[in-house]
């Protein structure tokens, strides 16, 4: 048993685990009150567009993986498409060599509504008033925000107030950004969900009889109705942007009409007896895949300075990989399952100098085909300068700059119920930073376009109808094929380096009480590298660059860079954001757990 700073929880009736406390305790009291585990994850998730709008909103995005009770893991893709009107040559046309990091141009077709919708009609139990409550309440009568939200408002004050309005209008209400112990209220959104039940009761029927009914009517006034109008409006006017230009959108009625929620088969990868489910290649999912596939039969001990050398170049060669070949490029696809072959990763695996750190960009050939980097990935490769140390040391929260320039982050929640039912969501996107607040509806628009490329031909390049390669990357786990553990954290490219970190302490470092020491895991000490190009504007990467919490051993940071790393040590408690619920299938006892750090995720169960 190792230090903790919270008990890991213990029941049977159900754990929940979220980045904010208020939405852990809102999923909890869907569970109290009957509801199943995936009434309780749509509750929260709207509750998170409200507590966390600097980390997320309606028109962001949102993967989840879903184990239903004795049911097979389903990945349920909530990440939007680029429209119609989005391709290369016309951003090229506007004087563009990057996707701008915020305005209308950045924004996708919003997907994280139409997939909440689609995860309470398929599998949830409550009808959409019950879920909606939650987040109604705290945007009507207010809630006390983190200290995050109002820092971030205060980062882009002179955007919002000189170009911005709307946004002005929320947040910075009497010329004053949210402040701890005050109350944050946004009356549009809640009149927004009022009109939303009402017109879909009216439409679908009242009562709970007419549930399904009700849902699908919320999802047609979501791509055709009145927040379609209003989507549409704000994307059509002219916006200043990271570009320092004013520019319209390409999103259309048309784009939101024929975009819906869809269902598909995880990545998956077997390891020392645990399966591990991610989403496919349109994310970055399968990161995490190859990081296990690249490990030795024989791991150095926990935590010794060879154990994190030997994850830090794993994790280079995975995200260069990443680089080269993920994305949602069609006919051919990722070529997951070949990124993921014994021999491929034992070729791989020999790349590794056990003696010296690498400051190279090496994606590999899969299928005997020469790998394809987009011509600013390879700039950057070659050491030209991009994001600076203070923009990417430390991550989890937003940077945000004074051009309203964002790398973004994003929200966690997982949970699990006494029936087995299980879920793992990401949300993020549609941040307070993003876009301006669409003034009828009371969030904006997203911004996940930024992470396509607008050069032709690449897997990752923008093209219209196809999703752009998503950070968002939520996980589960079984064990001996029955569904154990769901995990996640938010953190941009961090994700799946601080997720690989958490599932091998769990897997590596013993019990607690009889069950996963989900806990410890979470509390260890974590670290991430820079050493590829960054998904968000302005795509920068820092070769060699490693941070490290300070909790961290001297010893193993001085032989980290004696191997050459280049090692910043952050604060004690400044990497990762984990969340997490787990499910003993032997005996029926739950667990749960959640990150310390940013003082507001919580689990909550009994």
């Amino acid at each position: 048993m190792h230090f903790t700073t919270r008990p890991t929880l213990q029941g049977t009736f159900g754990m929940v685990s979220s980045t904010h406390y208020l939405a852990s305790q809102s999923a909890m009291a869907v569970l109290e009150s009957g509801g199943n585990a995936y009434d309780a994850a749509v509750a929260a998730g709207f509750v998170l567009h409200v507590v966390e709008p600097h980390l997320n909103g309606p028109a962001g995005e949102v993967p989840m993986i879903l184990a239903p009770a004795g049911g097979e893991p389903v990945v349920l893709c909530g990440q939007g498409v680029a429209p119609a009107g989005a391709t290369v040559a016309h951003y090229r046309s506007l004087g563009l060599d990057l996707v701008p990091g915020t305005g209308p141009l950045a924004a996708a077709v919003p997907g994280a509504f139409d997939a909440w919708m689609l995860l309470l009609k398929d599998h949830g139990t409550k009808s959409l008033a019950d879920v909606l409550r939650y987040a109604i309440g705290y945007a009507e009568d207010g809630h006390a925000p983190v200290e995050r939200v109002g820092e971030t408002v205060e980062t882009v004050r002179a955007l919002f107030e000189e170009e911005w309005p709307s946004s002005a209008e929320v947040y910075l209400s009497g010329g004053r950004a949210p402040h701890p112990g005050e109350l944050l209220r946004n009356p549009q959104l809640a009149a927004t969900w009022k009109r939303l039940i009402a017109e879909a009761e009216e439409a679908g029927g009242a009562g709970r009889v007419h549930r399904v009914a009700q849902i699908e009517a919320a999802r047609r006034i979501w791509r055709e109705g009145f927040i379609a109008e209003a989507l549409v409006r704000q994307a059509r006017r002219p916006t200043m942007d990271t570009s320092g230009e004013r520019h319209t959108g390409t999103l259309t009625a048309a784009d939101l009409a024929s975009w819906e929620a869809t269902y598909e088969a995880p990545a998956t990868y077997d390891w020392n007896g645990w399966t591990l489910c991610k989403a496919g290649g349109w994310s970055q999912g399968p990161a995490f895949l190859q990081q296990l596939a690249l490990l030795p039969p024989e791991l150095p001990a926990y935590g010794s300075a060879d154990y994190v050398h030997l994850l830090i170049e794993g994790c280079k060669l995975a995200m260069a990989d990443r680089e080269a070949w993920y994305g949602d490029a069609a006919p051919a696809g990722v070529p997951v399952d070949a990124l993921l072959s014994d021999e491929y990763n034992a070729a791989r695996r020999a790349l590794i100098d056990p003696e010296k750190a690498s400051y190279e960009l090496r994606p590999g050939s899969p299928l005997g085909v020469e790998p394809q980097l987009s011509a600013h990935a390879r700039v950057a490769a070659a050491g030209e300068p991009g994001v600076d140390a203070a923009a990417v040391a430390g991550a989890g929260e937003p940077t945000v700059q004074k051009s309203g320039g964002t790398r973004g982050d994003t929200c966690h929640l997982d949970i699990v119920d006494r029936w087995g039912n299980m879920v793992a969501a990401t949300p993020s996107g549609g941040w307070l930073q993003s876009n301006p607040v669409v003034p009828e509806l009371g969030f904006p628009l997203g911004t996940r376009l930024q992470m396509a490329w607008l050069e032709e031909g690449l897997p990752n390049s923008l093209a219209p109808g196809r999703r752009p390669r998503t950070t968002l990357t939520p996980s589960l786990a079984l064990k001996d094929g029955v569904p154990v553990l769901a995990f996640g954290t938010p953190g941009g490219d961090q994700q799946d380096q601080w997720q690989v970190h958490f599932f091998l302490a769990v897997a590596l470092r013993g019990s607690v009480r009889g069950g996963l020491d989900l806990q410890g895991a979470i509390d260890a000490p974590n670290w991430h590298n820079d050493s590829f190009p960054g998904s968000f504007f302005p795509r920068g990467m820092r070769p060699g660059a490693v941070t490290v919490e300070g909790r961290m051993d001297e010893g193993v940071v001085a032989e980290l860079r004696r191997r050459g790393h280049d090692v910043t040590v952050g604060g004690a408690w400044s990497e990762g954001r984990l969340c997490a619920v787990a499910r003993d299938p032997r005996t029926g006892v739950l667990s749960a757990a959640a990150n310390p750090r940013g003082m507001q995720g919580y689990a909550v169960g009994r």
